[in-house]
């Protein structure tokens, strides 16, 4: 099996990223946008001015508005915000070849129903085969070629197999996977571990509480994994661990720093409305904090962020709820 083009829709910062990725791994790639006027720019300047402002483009990457020309690929990266995953997708739907590889690279889980992103793509792209890609990666970093290992996750063996060819390269290392739901899970639930560790710095709360919030975030993040059918082994890994650490330690996380933000005072909506890129973990804790209950699952640092973000609750006051928890034994 070779995978020789590849269609990225959605070009924000992190579908640019994987655009040149692809390009630089030798593919011929489309790129799908969805601004006006934003596909002619791309492809005139060799640049992404909205979203990843001077870092420069392959001029063989070509920007499209138009979805049957990205589409007409041999696999389909879905790099759009998780809550227009499943929009996306039924648009994609008419044009994609039944062989067609989609790689779900978007991190989240759908608010309204729960919905894991690929349980999404099996929903809207029935019977066509799906992998996702997910792991610690800064979008201007991996665009500019820096250094960076990912998790590919594929039911499929040969078909995760051919995606590691078509992306990898000596600075962009896929690490094949046979746990899509692990990869996702860890992928989806940091971002609002992210969050806390941001409304920590924030509160000036110190390096020991961050250091305590990552590791029993991980402990979250693997609960819900294993209810879920992933396994414990891929959360230790680059889509769990790896992408934790990242997001949970610097700035350039927009999860991170939106709850820094918080931590120092200002509104979540005064905060939103500075952005054009998306914070995945506030669309997320909520659905995330729903299906924990669902499956019986308790998830406390999850449900504060939700509490936070979506019920009104005083932040000094979640804090000291989560501090005054019974203690436990570490690994029940």
């Amino acid at each position: 099996m070779i995978i020789q083009s590849i269609g990225v829709i959605g070009a924000g910062a992190w579908g640019t990223a994987l655009a040149q990725t692809a390009l630089r791994a030798g593919r011929d790639v489309v790129l799908w946008v969805r601004e006006p006027g934003l596909a002619e720019t791309i492809n005139r300047d060799h640049e992404n001015p909205d979203y990843l402002p001077g870092v420069p483009l392959g001029p063989e990457l070509r920007a499209t508005g138009d979805l049957a020309e990205a589409t007409a690929a041999d696999s389909v990266l879905l790099v759009t915000p998780a809550q227009h995953l499943r929009e996306t997708a039924g648009a994609l739907e008419p044009h994609l070849a039944e062989t067609a590889t989609i790689v779900v690279c978007a991190k989240g889980i759908e608010q309204r129903s729960g919905a894991l992103m690929t349980e999404v793509v099996a929903e809207t792209l029935p019977g066509r085969p799906r992998a996702v890609l997910s792991g610690p990666t800064f979008a201007a970093e991996v665009a500019r070629g820096l250094p960076t290992a990912v998790t590919l996750a594929a039911d499929d063996a040969a078909q995760g197999a051919a995606l590691v060819v078509a992306l990898g390269s000596n600075r962009f290392r896929p690490y094949l996977s046979d746990d899509p739901i692990g990869a996702e899970i860890g992928g989806a639930v940091k971002n609002v571990i992210a969050i806390a560790c941001g409304i920590v710095a924030g509160r000036r709360l110190g390096d020991n509480a961050r250091a305590a919030l990552i590791t029993r975030g991980l402990a979250e993040i693997v609960r819900l994994g294993l209810a879920k059918g992933g396994r414990s082994e891929t959360l230790m890994g680059l889509s769990g661990l790896g992408d934790l650490t990242l997001t949970c330690s610097a700035l350039q996380s927009r999860n991170f720093s939106l709850g820094a933000a918080l931590g120092e005072g200002r509104a979540l909506d005064e905060i939103l409305a500075e952005r054009r890129s998306v914070a995945e973990g506030v669309f997320s804790a909520a659905a995330i904090t729903g299906l924990a209950e669902s499956l019986g699952i308790e998830m406390p640092i999850v449900a504060a962020v939700d509490a936070v973000l979506n019920r009104g609750s005083d932040i000094d006051a979640t804090i000291e709820g989560l501090l005054a928890r019974p203690f436990r034994a570490e690994l029940s």
